[in-house]
C-alpha cells in the first residue's frame, strides 16, 4: 500500500502531471510522470470506466498500486507520477502489469526502473548470499 504522503490527491496535482509531464504507453497502461522539486516520490491512479465494472475498476487499481510501491524507492526524489489503466489491463494479470509499468519506467529512463526486486548481495567468492 502506498503511504498516505506518496499519493496523488487533487485534481490540480493529477492535471500538472499529465499536461506538464512525460508520457510512455503501454498496451494495458500509460505512465505519466514529472520531476517536482522536493524529496517526496507521490503517484496517483487513473482508472475510468472503460476499463469495467467498479469491481474490475477497484481489482486492475488495487493492483497497479500494489506494483507501484513496489516500486516507489527506485524512482528519483521529486518524481510524480499518473499510471492511467487502459481498458485491456482488465483482462490482465499482476504480471503483465507489471512488465508494461516496468517497461514504461525504462522509456522515460527513470533511475533504477528496470526491477522491483531487490538485488541479491553477494560475498567476496561472488556467491549469492
Amino acid at each position: 500500500m502506498l503511504p498516505a504522503d506518496a499519493r496523488l490527491r487533487r485534481s490540480e496535482e493529477f492535471r500538472a502531471v499529465m499536461r506538464g509531464g512525460v508520457r510512455a504507453g503501454r498496451r494495458r497502461l500509460v505512465l505519466h510522470a514529472l520531476a517536482e522539486s522536493g524529496e517526496r516520490k507521490k503517484a496517483g491512479f487513473v482508472v475510468s470506466k472503460a476499463v469495467g465494472n467498479s469491481v474490475v475498476r477497484h481489482r486492475v487499481s488495487r493492483r497497479l498500486r500494489h506494483l507501484v510501491a513496489d516500486r516507489l524507492g527506485t524512482l528519483p526524489d521529486g518524481c510524480a507520477l499518473v499510471v492511467r489503466a487502459l481498458p485491456p489491463a482488465a483482462k490482465a494479470s499482476s504480471a503483465e502489469l507489471g512488465s508494461d509499468l516496468d517497461a514504461a519506467l525504462r522509456r522515460l529512463k527513470l533511475a533504477g526502473a528496470t526491477s522491483a526486486a531487490p538485488e541479491a548481495s553477494r560475498d567476496s567468492n561472488g556467491r549469492t548470499v
